[in-house]
């Protein structure tokens, strides 16, 4: 016997498939539409549990709901696309409504003059746009106008929250980035940083981000639309998703020099400093990211980074961390530090050395290349080279001319080139066979 609410899932999606006569599809009629309506209400209300979404997915309707979609009732486009919404958060729907066709229609359906049709499709994108291949998809169907369109929906911010995210996602794809950049999309999202919740501005911010990243014309679109001050204004948050989209935009920002000017006038670099002592192991390493083009294109950079009292001494700290991206981004900032030599200095005061030589047993070629970047540097201080071979930190470094990532080989070739000064790691880099590898190289 069915339990009850398999009874309820059987029944509702036996009303999707058939609203009218047994097997018989929507026809359009008044009481077809309302059954499927009644139908798409039903789901609509269980679909808020992820329990309830798995067992959804079992019973095959998604197609179902997919079909009408190409619906042109308001009254029955709304429970089923707020259905498709609330399962998207699940990737296997992501996947099946990528699959079924069903972006297109999510897309013509943004531009009816309905905003909480509109608010229901644009959060259905913006949990899709996950994968590339729906933010392709977006474009195809030239959804990436309607929803620059929406940013102008600011009294609705439950409409401004979805369209934003959907923005944010879809700008992940650099071809969507140009395209918002053209439709003037920068300056829209730089004039909703201020009055607006939090929810909003973690997509506005994210969304500014990934164009940043993408293009250099869109750095400096943010500052001269006046972006950079609030955004700096930002970094003094607690809301840890809002802070690492904040660090990534800043830090990207910070390529353009123009851009790291006003930057460093609104201590900016001081406030993603402070971001290291966060609870929060994603901020920390999103902050450590944002500092290496700060220090990169800061004037006066080594004097800059001595200025933060116990900045140094927090930063060589982060390398006890457990975090992976920590540990790289750390490694990362390390290397643009030590690039001045009093800076290095005081790194190597604070044990930088031994805390690097111990991250040399790894296998994750992320961490290896900042990892032989920070080594190469700080081996220009006084004994440090040698003070790596006592540490044994040549030996591991020899294996990881093994990987099969070209950037490993250059940062690791720099690294060994510095430590080959001390005729002591010569020795250990002969043991360790890294003759062998370079005539496999075709160097030697």
């Amino acid at each position: 016997m069915l339990r009850p609410e398999k009874r309820l899932w059987t029944l509702e999606v036996d009303l999707l498939i058939n609203p009218g006569r047994p097997s018989s599809p929507v026809t359009g009629e008044r009481s077809d539409l309302d059954v499927a309506r009644s139908a798409a209400l039903g789901l609509w209300s269980c679909s808020k549990s992820r329990k309830n979404k798995i067992a959804l997915l079992r019973t095959g309707a998604v197609p179902q709901l997919g079909k009408l979609l190409q619906c042109d009732s308001d009254t029955v486009l709304i429970p089923v696309v707020g259905t498709l919404q609330e399962c998207a958060s699940e990737k296997s729907y992501q996947e099946l409504i990528q699959s079924e066709g069903m972006v297109e229609h999510l897309v013509k359906r943004l531009k009816k003059q309905n905003e909480e049709l509109q608010r229901h499709c644009a959060s259905a994108i913006f949990k899709c746009a996950e994968s590339d291949a729906t933010r392709t998809l977006v474009r195809k169907y030239e959804g990436l106008d309607p929803l620059v369109s929406l940013l102008s929906k600011t009294s609705n911010k439950d409409l401004l929250c979805a369209v934003t995210g959907a923005v944010w996602k879809c700008s992940k794809n650099a071809l969507n980035a140009t395209r918002f950049k053209e439709l003037k999309a920068i300056e829209q999202l730089v004039a909703l940083l201020s009055n607006q919740p939090e929810e909003v501005l973690v997509n506005v911010v994210g969304g500014l981000g990934e164009c940043a990243a993408h293009d250099p014309d869109s750095r400096a679109s943010i500052r001269k639309a006046g972006g950079l001050v609030p955004l700096v204004q930002l970094l003094t948050g607690t809301n840890h998703s809002l802070l690492i989209n904040t660090t990534k935009v800043v830090g990207a920002c910070a390529l353009d020099a123009d851009s790291m000017i006003v930057i460093d006038k609104q201590d900016g670099v001081r406030l993603l400093w402070s971001l290291l002592k966060s609870v929060n192991t994603e901020v920390q390493a999103c902050a450590a990211w944002a500092i290496c083009p700060c220090i990169e294109n800061a004037k006066d950079a080594g004097e800059l980074v001595r200025s933060f009292v116990g900045g140094l001494e927090l930063i060589v700290g982060l390398l006890k961390s457990d975090d992976l991206e920590v540990l790289a981004a750390v490694c990362a900032a390390i290397a643009k530090i030590a690039k001045d030599e009093e800076n290095l200095g005081v790194l190597t005061d604070h044990g930088v050395v031994p805390l690097l030589a111990k991250l040399a047993i790894t296998d994750s070629d992320h961490l290896r290349i900042h990892l032989c970047d920070a080594i190469a540097r700080c081996c220009m201080w006084r004994n440090n080279r040698i003070a790596f071979g006592q540490a044994s930190a040549v030996a591991p470094l020899v294996s990881y001319l093994q990987s099969s990532d070209s950037l490993v080989h250059r940062s690791t070739a720099c690294a060994l080139h510095q430590l080959s000064k001390d005729p002591g790691n010569c020795i250990t880099m002969h043991e360790a066979g890294v003759v062998q590898v370079c005539i496999g190289w075709h160097i030697v």
